[in-house]
């Protein structure tokens, strides 16, 4: 005898938890990276936390609802009663420690894993610097030591401290890759900080977690986390391509664009991500090593025309 549709229609049932989460990325809780691990393992712990507050509340108010239904007449009727200072110190005294003990954990992780405190390298691994721009709709990674950039395509080597610089040239909006670790706002004008490391190889998303237009949804991109070797020709692949990025080129690829395809440049002009922070500014840059304010010069910093005006 076949199973009828009800019978069939069973079989989704365990399937029904991961629909609950499909408004969320259940990335958070596949972490594939120190920071992302701490951010799990953290959120966790402040939901079991949380917990305890909350299922002896609900099972609780079921108890109270049945004993004291209307029906019962062996329960206990105080009509007078107004103050038991048993009830006030559970009920204030438990959420208060819970609170207390949430702010402790939040203050410990806010410190421990500070995106802007560089991570720790072993041995004679060299720290990869990455400098994110964020544009109308799409993601700009310049690579100043390689001397490449891309577009919605960021590379890195596996178990090798990642220095990124971010810094927009639209509207505010942050920069998110979820199986890496925390997210951070890019704002034009201002460079932000953020460290991460991979320590696993895979294809990852990375995403806009901040609403910036029509275009917001297709703001996304793959992180390829690879071995040194395969870093290293996927470095080599870029280079053997043919278009330049520099203050010229720059306003083209910068103008608003939905789902933009990936995009390598062989070549990127030194101090363009400068430029793009400084024009903001007035053509003025903070040095990062020294904290001096230095002057872009006009080509960095006035020939890269505004681009971000929404249609």
């Amino acid at each position: 005898m076949k199973a009828g549709p009800m019978k069939k229609s069973w079989r989704y049932l365990p399937a029904l938890p991961a629909l609950m989460l499909s408004g969320c990325t259940v990335d958070l809780l596949q972490p594939a990276g120190p920071i992302a691990e701490m951010d799990s393992k953290v959120m966790i712990l402040e939901f079991v936390i949380m917990l305890l507050i909350v299922i002896p509340t609900v099972i609780a108010t079921l108890v109270f609802a049945w004993k004291y239904r209307a029906s019962n007449k062996q329960a206990e009727y105080l009509p007078t009663w107004d103050h038991s200072t048993k009830i006030e110190i559970f009920v204030w005294g438990i959420p208060a420690v819970i609170i207390l003990v949430l702010g402790a954990i939040s203050w410990w992780s806010t410190h421990a894993y500070d995106p802007y405190r560089p991570l720790a390298t072993t041995g004679d691994v060299k720290p990869l610097n990455v400098q994110v721009v964020a544009l109308d709709w799409k993601w700009m990674f310049i690579y100043p030591d390689q001397g490449i950039a891309t577009i919605n395509q960021l590379a890195v080597p596996t178990n090798t401290p990642l220095n990124f610089q971010i810094t927009s040239d639209t509207v505010m909006t942050s920069f998110f890759i979820p199986r890496l670790g925390s997210m951070i706002y890019a704002m034009p004008g201002q460079q932000t900080q953020l460290h991460l490391l991979a320590s696993m190889p895979g294809d990852y998303l990375g995403e806009a977690s901040h609403y910036s237009g029509r275009g917001f949804s297709d703001m996304r991109f793959r992180t390829l986390a690879m071995d040194k070797a395969g870093f290293d020709a996927w470095v080599e692949k870029v280079k053997a391509g043919s278009d330049a990025l520099d203050t010229a080129s720059y306003p083209s690829f910068a103008a608003p664009q939905e789902a933009a395809p990936v995009h390598y440049f062989a070549h990127v002009q030194p101090d363009l991500f400068d430029g793009i922070v400084a024009k903001y500014n007035n053509g003025m840059m903070v040095e990062k090593t020294t904290g001096k304010v230095k002057h872009m010069p006009a080509a960095d910093a006035g020939s890269m025309s505004d681009m971000n005006m929404k249609e």
